[in-house]
């Protein structure tokens, strides 16, 4: 029987906290009473830096802070320790909130669901996953089915940056965020990557293993603000392109090639231009310089480019390989 955690980074989610938990602990219960996971499943929150007010007699002025997202989770520990807590130091952001929660729950679950606190992913599909891993699938995606509820602008933006990132080289699900399921041996194998410029949703496809898509619709945030506004969509998106791909180096490398080709052109016309008397003096000298050097400087800024991509990549220590299955005679 399958024994599965949920990892759910929160920040700044007391007003969401309480309905996100009742709800949770009636899926995971009913799950647990119809044999589809074990007894022994938790539900794992992981407090990104939520400031906490201060308890003693002494009187502390919390300077705007009235959040009380871990309070919340340890009163719900507390009641029932189905529920359980991770608090970090201080704020490190959505993805290394996750990456916390995975990596300290790998040693513990068969399997783990990563999902946010509002919501807003389908807590109803949590069997459809879990029939999936047990299946043989070591990542099931959820990918939701339709924006809908999204804006024009934030459907056409999103939809854009997934076929970007495809494009540039890097294998995205598309319309799948953060919510997921990572078997034990899939959370081993993501714990190789070592580097700090994370981007979960482009690395995971990284790892091969075998998985599979479960799909949904995606609903309102139950409560609160939501904590990806536009301004930390466009830096999660930047942070998606240059921690995953070094196609924007390559562009200029081929940006620089064609402009110093067109710079041939251009030289063999003003020379042409030149001694058939159609130029103005200096004319020809002024263009060729500008175009021949023009594109140098391109071609050699992208070929620099090419080789500081090279050390980019290798900094990051990423597994060579992964190995899936071993086929010899020590095998029973």
């Amino acid at each position: 029987m399958t024994k599965l955690y949920l990892a759910i980074p929160c920040y700044n989610e007391e007003e969401v906290l309480p309905e996100t938990s009742r709800q949770l602990k009636a899926v995971m219960q009913s799950m647990i009473d119809r044999g589809k996971i074990s007894p022994e499943s938790k539900i794992a929150f992981v407090n990104d830096g939520s400031e906490v007010p201060p308890h003693s007699r002494s009187v502390f002025i919390d300077d705007g802070s009235k959040d009380r997202t871990w309070e919340i989770i340890s009163e719900l520990h507390t009641e029932n320790h189905i529920f359980q807590g991770i608090k970090l130091s201080r704020n490190r952001g959505h993805q290394n909130a996750l990456l916390c929660g995975l990596m300290t729950l790998k040693d513990k679950a068969d399997a783990v669901i990563s999902i946010d606190a509002d919501l807003q992913d389908d807590i109803n599909t949590f069997d459809e996953m879990v029939a999936k891993y047990e299946n043989g699938c070591d990542v099931v995606y959820g990918v939701r089915s339709k924006r809908e509820t999204d804006t024009f602008f934030k459907r056409f933006t999103a939809e854009g940056f997934y076929k970007i990132l495809n494009h540039m080289g890097a294998k995205v699900i598309f319309n799948h965020a953060d919510f997921r399921l990572m078997s034990k041996r899939a959370l081993n194998a993501f714990s190789l990557y070592k580097e700090t410029n994370i981007f979960l949703r482009g690395m995971v496809p990284m790892i091969g293993f075998k998985s599979d898509i479960v799909t949904y619709e995606r609903s309102e945030r139950l409560a609160g603000e939501s904590k990806y506004p536009l301004k930390k969509m466009l830096a999660l998106a930047w942070e998606g392109i240059t921690s995953l791909s070094i196609q924007p180096i390559r562009i200029i490398t081929w940006l620089g090639a064609i402009v110093f080709g067109i710079s041939l052109i251009m030289i063999i016309y003003s020379l042409i231009s030149f001694f058939c008397g159609w130029s103005v003096s200096g004319w020809s000298s002024l263009l060729c310089s500008i175009w021949a050097i023009g594109g140098l400087q391109l071609l050699a800024i992208g070929v620099i480019g090419e080789y500081i991509g090279k050390i980019y990549m290798e900094t990051k220590r990423r597994p060579r390989f992964i190995v899936d299955k071993v086929l010899d005679d020590d095998e029973q």
